[in-house]
């Protein structure tokens, strides 16, 4: 079985929906699909490694804005015992709160918390714990809707509005990693963590030298999405 415990982190598998299939992209570009199956399938084989969490983000609606509680309501009920955090077309706190309406147990929110700068301090006061907050990162600044459209808001910038927001966690993402098997960038890491805030790394993360490097500056905890599929022996023929 595969293991998704450390010694002070968790390993969290990644569940990636396109229509009613769960995919990996590349550096996520929706025209470079790697691996596609049917959901049910996926999530199946995902609970079967009794993980501490699945991290689905829908990229359907990420990509339109439009949210699908049915998706949500799908997965939550498929997961059982097995918490799920969801991203992917949250754009307001009342969205935040029908997706957690679904059984979710924490919600995931970039575009709309960096909308204005009372944004962020507004949802973390209505959803405290189950609001995280994406730093989904290309060359040092944000992209939000999708990673379709970058933004002026560095790393750093986020940051200090996390902080002064009191931010309970945060999900950071080093998109040029995404699905590239290159590895994690850990600078990026270092610094996000330097904050105080809780993070789960994601993006790029390929064995357990990355798990240990990611434990070592602090990390929470780092989703896995291709490597895992080797890990199940999931070949990536199966699109």
């Amino acid at each position: 079985m595969l293991s998704c415990y450390y010694a002070n982190m968790q390993i969290i598998p990644a569940l990636d929906l396109l229509g009613t299939d769960a995919v990996r992209l590349e550096q996520g570009d929706y025209d470079r699909v790697l691996f596609r199956q049917d959901v049910d399938e996926f999530l199946d084989r995902l609970v079967a490694t009794a993980p501490p969490l699945i991290h689905v983000v829908d990229l359907e609606a990420a990509r339109s804005g439009t949210l699908r509680l049915d998706m949500a309501e799908r997965c939550v009920a498929r997961a059982g015992v097995v918490p799920v955090q969801f991203s992917g077309g949250i754009r307001s706190l009342d969205d935040a709160r029908a997706v957690l309406g679904t059984g979710v147990s924490r919600v995931i929110m970039g575009t709309a918390a960096w909308e204005s700068r009372d944004a962020l301090a507004t949802l973390q006061s209505a959803l405290g714990d189950q609001l995280v907050v994406a730093l989904d990162v290309r060359d040092g600044r944000l992209a939000v809707r999708g990673w379709l459209t970058d933004t002026a808001l560095t790393v750093a910038d986020a940051l200090g509005l996390c902080q002064n927001a009191g931010v309970a966690r945060l999900h950071v993402t080093a998109i040029a990693r995404d699905g590239t098997m290159r590895g994690p960038d850990f600078a990026l890491y270092a610094e996000v963590c330097a904050s105080g805030i809780p993070v789960i790394a994601a993006g790029g993360v390929r064995d357990d030298d990355d798990i240990a490097q990611l434990e070592a500056l602090g990390c929470e905890g780092a989703v896995m999405g291709l490597a895992l599929l080797r890990r199940l022996g999931i070949s990536l023929d199966e699109v």
